[in-house]
C-alpha cells in the first residue's frame, strides 16, 4: 500500500481533474483486487454526477450517471454520513440494480473540499467482501491525494463576465485553433485551410496538396498506428479518431488530434474523407504524466485493444514477460511465450471480455514458479490488464491459514473434549473420550490410565493393550526407575521417542517396551486440586518426536483429563453405594408360589443418570390369595430410592392387615402426602383371589396392566387412573376382573414404555406385540426368557435410557375345585360338631387323615369362638394347597386378639391352642365381616400326633382341661 501512495505522490501536480480521478480509481482498484471503481461529484440540483469510472462497463453504470444526493445509494449514504459505509448485496438496503451486479457489495467514502463534501469515491469488491480497516485506510489516503490534486489542477479559462456574449465567442474561437481539411481517397488530393497549415507546421508555399504533405509531417513512431486508424474507419464505415505528434514550424514536435469521417459513392466505395484537427499538447502532456506513472508503478500494466494486440505495457510487465515495450507493440497477447505457458488464461480473458465484466485470478508461471494476480478489466476501446507478483504473499497467506488451521483444530479438539469430558460420568466415559477425542489427531494407538491406591498403581482403563501387560501393569509398587512414577514424582510430564530411549533411560524395564508392543510414550501426570493421582500413558506404534506444540498441547488436555477422571472416580464410588442401596431395597428372591408364577427385571437409567425409585414385589396373602405391586417414585437420587424402600416396606405391612387394594392405596397416599419433600409416586396394587380367579386392582398414576390370555390375546384395563400418591383426593376406584387359567399379567412402570422418542401409547403397542409374538413362539411359556425378550424389543441395549424400568410378569393359576370345600354352618351350638364332622368327612376324601384331629380341634374352637363372641351367618372353608388351609366366616367386625389367662381364668385359652396347633393364623376383613384362618403344614403323621400332643398338655397344664363349653370334646361326632 505504501509503494502505491508513494507512487500517486511523484505524479505530475498539474494533472486534470479527469486524469486524478483515473489515475486513483486504478490504483485503489487494484489494490483491494476490485471489480472496478467510481467518483461521483456533488452537482446542482441535490444531485451527484458519475465523472470517472474504471472497470465498469456502461450497461452497469448507466443508471448511475445521476446520483439523488438525498437517496439510499452507496455514494448518497457515504456523503450522508460523512464516513465510509459498506453496503453488501444481501442487505435490504442496497440498490435494487446494484444486487444484479457481480461482487459482494459496495464500499463509498466521502470527499471533501475543507469542511465541505464534494463527491464520493466507491469501489465494487469481488470475492474478497468488505475491504479490511487496512484498506479502508488506503482509500482514505487516495482520497487525499485527490483532494490534495484537485486543488492544484489548472483551472478552465473563462471569459470576463463584463464581455458582450459575442465577443466573448469570437474570443473562444480565437483561442481554439481548428484546421479542417479534405481528403480524395481516390486521387491523393488534399485540402488544407490556413489554420490546418498552421496546425501542421506547414508554410503555404511548401503545401503541394498532396497527402504525402501529411505524411511528412506526422512523427515517424505514430505514422503506421494513425493509418492503420484510417484504413479501419474507412473499412467499417466509421469515425476515425486518432491523437498523434506533428512537426510544428519550430521544429519541434507537438501533439494533434484529428477527427474525420468518409464519404462513398452508390457502389460503396470510398471518395473523399473530410476532417478537423487541433491542438492537443496540453492534455497529452497530463496524459503522458499519467502515462509515467502507470509506467513505474509496481503492478504490472497492460493495456490491448479489442483484437487483444499489445498497445502498452509498462517497466514490471516488461520483466516479467521478458520483452521491451517496443518489441510486444502491436503484437498479439497470446503469441508471447510467457503467456502461453499459462493453461486456460486465454479462454478465461476472452470469456471475461465478452461478458463485459472484470475479472481476477491467480496464475503460475511455471518457468520461474513465481505466482501472479491477474486482474482485467474490460473498456469500450480495448482492455487494461493488471498483474502483481503475489508469491510471497500467498505463501505468508498458506502458512497463516495453516497456522489458523493447526490452532483452529487444536481448539476444536480441546472443545470438543471438554464437551466429551464434561457429560462423562464414569471412569470408563473418561477412558474412552480420550480414545476417541485424542488418539487419532497424534496418531496415537494406545492408552492406559492408572490411579494411585496406597502405594501402587492400579489400572482404571486402557485401550490396545493385551491382557497379559495390563495384569502386569496393574499393582506396580511405588519405585525408582519406573517412567510411571517419575513422571507423578516430578508433575512434569514425561516423553519418550523410541524403544532405544527408553532402554536407555530405564535398563532394568528393557523388555517392557517388547512386551507392551509400544515404539513411543508420553507419561501424562494427572494432577486435580494440587494433587497427583495418577498417570495417563499416551502411546504409539511407531517410534515418534512430539513437536513442542503437540507436547504443550497433551499437557493442557492432561489438566483437563485430571479433573474429569477425578469427578468420575466420585461419581463411581457414590454411584456403586446407591446401586447397592437401591438392589438391597427390591426383593431378592420372589416367592414361589402355586397361585402365581413370576419373575422381574429391575433396569437402571443410562449412564449419567442417578439411582431412581422404581419398584415391585409379590406378597403372598391367606386363604391362596396373593397381592402384586409395582410403583414408581418420580425422581432419582438416593432421597427417592430412600422412599422407595419406605412404601415397600408400607405395603408389605398393609398387605399382611389383608387390607382391600383401595384402602391400601388410601394408606399410601396419607403415607406420601406426610413425607416432608414434595413426593409423587405412582403405583399399582393388584389382589388375586386364586379360589375365585378374581383379580382386584387399584392404580394411582400408574400405567395399566397388560393381561396376556391363554388363546394369545393381549388386553389393558379400561379402568382411568386416579392421580398419583401424594396428589390423589381418596377413595380410590378399584377394578375386579376374571383371570382364565395360565393367564400372564405384566405389571411395569413408564419407563419401560416411555422416552423422548416414543409416546406411551405406542410404547403400550409395542408391548402388546411382543407378548403376542412370545405366545405365538412359545416364549412365554418361560418367564425368565420372557423378561429378556421385552427387555431387549422395549429398551436395547445401545439405547441409553433416560429413565429406570421395572416390570413383574405373573403367570396366575386357580385352585382346583376339588381342592375346595366349604359348607355354612347354623348359628346354634351345633355348630362346632358339624364342623368336626365336615372336616374329618373331607380330609378323608383327601387322604389327609393324619391331620384330622388337629384340624377337627383347630375348626371346632373357631366355631366355638364364633358362636360364643360373634354372630352368624357362618360358614367354613377348606382349601388344599402347600398348606392346609382352614377358614371360619362369621358376620361380625370384631377381630380376636391373644391374651394371656390366668389360672382361675375361664377362657382366653382358644387362640393360644391355635397358636400351637398351627403353622400360622391371622384374620382378615371380608365386605360381610371377618375371617379368621390356619394353615397347616403337611407333614408325616408322626409329627403331627406329636403336635397334638404338645398343644393338648400345654391346654391341660394351664386349665386342667380343654376350654369352653360348647367344645365338650374335640373327638365327639355328633352335637356339643
Amino acid at each position: 500500500m505504501s509503494a502505491r501512495l508513494a507512487l500517486l505522490s511523484k505524479s505530475d501536480p498539474g494533472l486534470a481533474e479527469s486524469d486524478v480521478f483515473r489515475l486513483a480509481l486504478q490504483h485503489a482498484v487494484a489494490e483491494l483486487d476490485a471489480l472496478g471503481g467510481t467518483i461521483h461529484l456533488r452537482g446542482p440540483m441535490s444531485a451527484l454526477r458519475l465523472v470517472s469510472v474504471t472497470g465498469l462497463p456502461p450497461v452497469l453504470t448507466r443508471s448511475w450517471e445521476i446520483v439523488d444526493q438525498e437517496g439510499p445509494l452507496a455514494p448518497a449514504r457515504a456523503l450522508q454520513q460523512g464516513s465510509a459505509v459498506w453496503v453488501p448485496f444481501t442487505s435490504e438496503q442496497a440498490d435494487t440494480a446494484a444486487r444484479s451486479w457481480p461482487g459482494t457489495g459496495l464500499m463509498a467514502l466521502p470527499m471533501f473540499s475543507g469542511d465541505r463534501s464534494i463527491g464520493a469515491l466507491t469501489v465494487l469488491m469481488g470475492d474478497r467482501g468488505e475491504p479490511t480497516p487496512e484498506h479502508c485506510n488506503f482509500l482514505r489516503a487516495v482520497i487525499a491525494w485527490i483532494e490534495d490534486r484537485m486543488v492544484q489542477a489548472p483551472p478552465p479559462t473563462r471569459p470576463s463576465q463584463t464581455e458582450p456574449s459575442g465577443e466573448r465567442l469570437r474570443q473562444a474561437l480565437k483561442e481554439v485553433s481548428v484546421g479542417s481539411w479534405d481528403w480524395n481517397i481516390q486521387t491523393g488530393d488534399l485540402i488544407w485551410d490556413e489554420a490546418a497549415l498552421e496546425l501542421y507546421g506547414t508554410r503555404p508555399a511548401d503545401f503541394t496538396g498532396r497527402v504525402e504533405d501529411w505524411m511528412r509531417c506526422v512523427h515517424p513512431d505514430d505514422l503506421a498506428p494513425t493509418l492503420a486508424l484510417v484504413e479501419r474507419a474507412i473499412r467499417d464505415h466509421g469515425v476515425f479518431e486518432a491523437e498523434y505528434r506533428v512537426r510544428k514550424l519550430d521544429g519541434t514536435w507537438g501533439w494533434t488530434q484529428a477527427r474525420a469521417k468518409a464519404t462513398y459513392d452508390e457502389n460503396g466505395e470510398p471518395q473523399r474523407m473530410i476532417g478537423m484537427g487541433w491542438d492537443s499538447n496540453e492534455s497529452r502532456s497530463a496524459r503522458d504524466a499519467l502515462s509515467r506513472a502507470l509506467r513505474h508503478m509496481s503492478d504490472g500494466f497492460l493495456a490491448v485493444d479489442d483484437d487483444w494486440r499489445i498497445t502498452f505495457a509498462n517497466l514490471e510487465t516488461e520483466r516479467t514477460l521478458g520483452f521491451s515495450e517496443e518489441e510486444m507493440f502491436g503484437r498479439l497477447l497470446w503469441e508471447l511465450p510467457a503467456v502461453r505457458q499459462v493453461p486456460g488464461l486465454e479462454n478465461r480473458c476472452r470469456k471475461a471480455a465478452a461478458e463485459e465484466r472484470s475479472a481476477g485470478f491467480d496464475v503460475h508461471m511455471p518457468d520461474t514458479g513465481r505466482r501472479y494476480h491477474l486482474r482485467l478489466v474490460p473498456g469500450p476501446g480495448g482492455h487494461t490488464i493488471y498483474f502483481t507478483d503475489v508469491t510471497e504473499k500467498r505463501r505468508l497467506e498458506e502458512e497463516s491459514r495453516a497456522a489458523e488451521r493447526f490452532a483452529s483444530e487444536r481448539a476444536a479438539r480441546i472443545a470438543e473434549l471438554t464437551t466429551a469430558l464434561a457429560t462423562a460420568t464414569t471412569s470408563r466415559d473418561v477412558v474412552d473420550a480420550v480414545a476417541h477425542r485424542v488418539l487419532p489427531p497424534f496418531a496415537a494407538t494406545g492408552l492406559m490410565m492408572q490411579v494411585i491406591e496406597g502405594d501402587r498403581l492400579h489400572n482404571v482403563g486402557a485401550v490396545a493393550y493385551s491382557d497379559d501387560f495390563l495384569a502386569l501393569a496393574d499393582g506396580r509398587p511405588l519405585a525408582s526407575g519406573d517412567p510411571a512414577w517419575d513422571a507423578i514424582r516430578a508433575g512434569a510430564p514425561l516423553f519418550i521417542t523410541s524403544p532405544q530411549e527408553f532402554t536407555a533411560r530405564y535398563p532394568e524395564l528393557a523388555d517392557l517396551p517388547a512386551r507392551a508392543d509400544k515404539k513411543a510414550w508420553a507419561f501424562l501426570p494427572l494432577t486435580a486440586s494440587g494433587r497427583t493421582f495418577g498417570i495417563c500413558a499416551v502411546t504409539f506404534d511407531h517410534p515418534r518426536r512430539l513437536s513442542d506444540e503437540e507436547r504443550a498441547l497433551l499437557t493442557t488436555i492432561s489438566a483437563l483429563v485430571a479433573q474429569a477422571l477425578e469427578r468420575a472416580r466420585l461419581y463411581d464410588a457414590e454411584h456403586t453405594r446407591s446401586r447397592q442401596l437401591q438392589r438391597s431395597l427390591l426383593p431378592r428372591d420372589l416367592p414361589d408360589l402355586r397361585a402365581c408364577e413370576s419373575a422381574a427385571r429391575y433396569l437402571p437409567a443410562g449412564r449419567g443418570m442417578d439411582v431412581g425409585g422404581d419398584w415391585y414385589d409379590v406378597i403372598p396373602l391367606s386363604g391362596c390369595q396373593v397381592a402384586l405391586v409395582v410403583g414408581d417414585v418420580m425422581g432419582h437420587g438416593l432421597p427417592e430410592a430412600a422412599t422407595m424402600g419406605r412404601l415397600r416396606t408400607a405395603v408389605h405391612t398393609l398387605a399382611d392387615l389383608e387390607l382391600p387394594p383401595d384402602e391400601i392405596m388410601t394408606h399410601l397416599n396419607d403415607i406420601v402426602g406426610g413425607m416432608s419433600e414434595e413426593s409423587y409416586v405412582t403405583c399399582l396394587y393388584a389382589l388375586y383371589d386364586s379360589t375365585t380367579q378374581i383379580c382386584s386392582i387399584a392404580r394411582a398414576g400408574h400405567p395399566p396392566p397388560a393381561l396376556l390370555h391363554p388363546d394369545g390375546t393381549v388386553h389393558f384395563s379400561d379402568q382411568a387412573a386416579d392421580p398419583p400418591l401424594g396428589a390423589a383426593e381418596p377413595p380410590f376406584e378399584t377394578v375386579e376382573f376374571h383371570v382364565p387359567e395360565g393367564s400372564l399379567l405384566v405389571f411395569y412402570t413408564d419407563g419401560l414404555v416411555e422416552s423422548a422418542k416414543r409416546e406411551i401409547d405406542q410404547g403400550m403397542t409395542d408391548l402388546a406385540r411382543l407378548l403376542h409374538t412370545a405366545h405365538q413362539d412359545g416364549t412365554s411359556a418361560d418367564l425368565e426368557r420372557l423378561c429378556d425378550v421385552l427387555t431387549a424389543g422395549l429398551l436395547p441395549a445401545e439405547q441409553q435410557a433416560a429413565d429406570d424400568a421395572a416390570f413383574l410378569v405373573a403367570r396366575l393359576h386357580a385352585l382346583a375345585g376339588d381342592q375346595v370345600a366349604s359348607w355354612s354352618l347354623p348359628d346354634d351350638p351345633r355348630a362346632a360338631g358339624q364342623a368336626r364332622r365336615h372336616v374329618r368327612e373331607q380330609l378323608c376324601a383327601w387322604g389327609l387323615e393324619d391331620l384330622t384331629a388337629t384340624t377337627e380341634l383347630l375348626a371346632s374352637e373357631l366355631v366355638g369362638n364364633v358362636v360364643r363372641h360373634a354372630k352368624g351367618p357362618a360358614r367354613l372353608r377348606l382349601l388344599q394347597d402347600v398348606n392346609l388351609i382352614c377358614e371360619v366366616f362369621d358376620g361380625s367386625l370384631t377381630m380376636p386378639r391373644i391374651r394371656r389367662a390366668t389360672d382361675t381364668d375361664e377362657g382366653g385359652r382358644g387362640l393360644q391352642l391355635i397358636t400351637a396347633l398351627s403353622q400360622r393364623w391371622g384374620t382378615r376383613y371380608t365386605k360381610k365381616g371377618k375371617c379368621i384362618w390356619t394353615e397347616q403344614v403337611l407333614i408325616g403323621p408322626d409329627s403331627r400326633q406329636d403336635q397334638l400332643s404338645d398343644a393338648l398338655d400345654l391346654m391341660f397344664l394351664n386349665t386342667g382341661g380343654i376350654d369352653g363349653a360348647l367344645d365338650l370334646s374335640p373327638f365327639e361326632e355328633h352335637g356339643p
